[in-house]
């Protein structure tokens, strides 16, 4: 089974998530859609599949402003960890503080886009992002390396 099978979405926010289903589905994106509502549980979710040698995302969609471990903390914690760094992280924030898009940088993001207020043109974003790193990326076949 190829390890980068789904797309892991961490967002907190009901309507946003819909949203994302929403675009999934316009932009005919046949990959499975997982969900993680806190930046804990994507952790969580990241280290159980790294333990049990299954798939792993082909790319973590991310918001920013969570409650508890927020998606800063999360960027940083897999981008230090040799066994999810090649997992290509996108964060979509209502942040445009440059200081948030520096640290995401700063912490190895590959891409920051804010959240539209308007559901017509964060569709279309969303759309945007799913078919580039879905269709037109290439992405690892195998993020982690299996040691003994």
């Amino acid at each position: 089974m190829n390890r980068t099978s789904h797309v892991l979405v961490v967002e907190d926010n009901d309507d946003d998530f819909e949203t994302v289903l929403e675009a999934v589905q316009h932009a005919e994106i046949f990959h499975p859609i997982r969900r993680a509502t806190s930046g804990g549980e994507c952790l969580r979710l990241l280290h159980e599949s790294v333990d049990s040698r299954s798939p792993l995302p082909a790319f973590v969609l991310l918001d920013l402003n969570m409650p508890g471990d927020d998606g800063r903390d999360v960027l940083r914690q897999v981008k230090k960890d040799d066994k999810l760094r090649a997992i290509p992280m996108v964060v979509l924030s209502t942040s445009s503080n440059m200081r948030d898009v520096d640290f995401c940088y700063a912490n190895h993001v590959n891409a920051y886009h804010t959240k539209p207020v308007n559901h017509e043109t964060h569709l279309k974003i969303l759309q945007q992002i799913f078919s580039y790193w879905l269709g037109a990326a290439l992405l690892p076949t195998e993020p982690m390396p299996h040691r003994p």
